[in-house]
């Protein structure tokens, strides 16, 4: 197989099948510099034709805690209270720029994650409200 520019998941697919049939190839060697070309192309064909985005930064946060085993608590040198943590976590707060200097600073969290749009959730009726309403129809 004569590498080349992969254009079609046909071409993919072919470039995969010749990459498992020469993958213990030794690194100098013909075949060993076929399969690190044949990687190379593999991976810009897989960034354009499947690309993955970036989280939101609710998420990215949610995940940085998981990994560094931190309770909602310990967020609160890092957006303010412990009220902003429940508001953020919860995606009733928008992270502000403070809050997103010091996660990167931080927390280490990538800037181009942190400064995305967070979603926002819509708030749900009172209860009260509710409850109002279901007395008023009977």
């Amino acid at each position: 197989m004569k590498p080349k520019v992969i254009k079609t998941e046909a071409q993919y697919e072919a470039t995969l099948t010749r990459i498992e049939q020469i993958f213990d190839a030794k690194p100098g060697t013909p075949k060993g510099d076929e399969l690190e070309l044949l990687l190379l192309l593999v991976e810009s064909y897989e960034e354009g034709a499947y690309p993955i985005d970036l989280p939101d930064p609710i998420t990215a946060l949610r995940f940085r805690m998981e990994q560094g085993g931190l309770e909602p608590k310990d967020l609160i040198p890092f957006l303010g209270s412990k009220s902003k943590v429940s508001e953020v976590l919860s995606g009733q707060r928008p992270l502000s720029l403070t809050m997103i200097r010091k996660l990167v600073a931080g927390l280490q969290l990538p800037p181009e994650v942190v400064l995305r749009e967070t979603p926002r959730r819509r708030k749900t009726p009172a209860r009260r409200g509710l409850l109002h309403t279901a007395n008023s129809a009977k």
